[in-house]
């Protein structure tokens, strides 16, 4: 009997309803948060994406497909910012995702000092924590014909000098790559060095008893061992660039200004139909087509590194 007692009293009690529920209160606001700052507008900008809805946001007229059919039939801008779009994902993703591959295995590996090693770091670092409209500002001193120092060494390197970086093609889109390139490869660089300082240091010291050279180690060591870095860094950096303009929009000072430079991508093209000309519905269209096209993009690097293998349990049984 007195086993029989002392079992019952080791028997976990039944929670009561509030317990139960406590959980969910903790959790209520967070999801309150995230319906009101992201499902709201997400889903108010859809329903927006289908109707005629100018000057104001409380008069709207659902016209269903028109939007749509209007960026690929009457649109003449919409061509320019597809084109644009692409040359600046495609230029500024091989600086954020593989220039910053290199300069992170350069600065973890092959620097030994670690002085010189955190002086680069932190020269790629500045333009991520300084404000757009500073780094815009900075810029705008460095190309600047008549006291900035770029024509000076172009010059000085016999090299061709504009008079308007900002204005002439082709070099506005070059400055474009440059810019947001710069304060790109930062990210990357944090990742990737993170990445290679925690691989075994055991595996390069067997590696160089083998005989293996500098360059076999990155090859055959590194960078398989990188492969799910690079897939996250290449994909985010990829939506990322999707969307971002406002490097562009602080540097030319203006989505027209962008728009004659050449310069003009898709969500800045977007962002200006919303809110210069007041199209908030066509300005909308333009943001979920953007989406459509990033989804395409995450479909397409799962399919590229594997994701399915990479989100399979480990075959090493511990």
């Amino acid at each position: 009997m007195e086993i029989r007692s002392f079992l019952r009293k080791l028997r976990p009690r039944r929670m009561p309803r509030l317990g139960r529920a406590l959980p969910y209160i903790y959790i209520a606001p967070f999801m309150a948060y995230i319906l009101i700052t992201w499902i709201a507008p997400v889903a108010i900008t859809i329903y927006m994406a289908f109707t005629e809805c100018r000057w104001t946001v409380t008069r709207m007229r659902f016209i269903g497909l028109e939007n749509f059919i209007r960026i690929f039939t009457r649109d003449i801008y919409a061509v320019d910012a597809i084109y644009v779009t692409a040359i600046y994902v495609s230029s500024v993703l091989v600086i954020n995702a593989f220039f910053s591959l290199i300069l992170a295995i350069f600065v973890t590996y092959f620097v030994g000092n670690e002085t010189i090693a955190s002086a680069i770091r932190l020269a790629w670092l500045i333009p991520r924590i300084t404000p757009a409209v500073i780094y815009a500002l900075m810029w705008r001193w460095f190309i600047d014909p008549r006291i900035g120092p770029l024509n000076a060494m172009l010059k000085a390197l016999g090299l061709p000098a504009p008079s308007d970086w900002l204005l002439t093609l082709p070099y506005s889109r070059l400055l474009m790559i440059a810019v947001n390139g710069y304060v790109g490869a930062s990210f990357g660089m944090i990742i990737y060095s993170a990445a290679v300082v925690s691989i075994p240091k055991d595996l390069f010291y067997a590696a160089k008893v083998d005989g293996a050279s500098d360059f076999q180690i990155c090859r055959h060591i590194i960078l398989p061992l990188l492969k799910w870095h690079i897939f996250f860094v290449t994909s985010w950096q990829a939506l990322s660039l999707l969307s971002s303009y406002e490097h562009i929009l602080a540097l030319w000072a203006g989505a027209g200004t962008a728009r004659a430079a050449g310069v003009e991508v898709w969500a800045l093209y977007a962002y200006s139909k919303a809110f210069y000309t007041s199209d908030y519905g066509y300005g909308a269209a333009l943001s979920v087509f953007l989406v459509a096209i990033g989804i395409i993009f995450i479909l397409f690097f799962f399919k590229v590194f594997g994701f399915e293998r990479m989100m399979q349990p480990s075959r090493v049984e511990v």
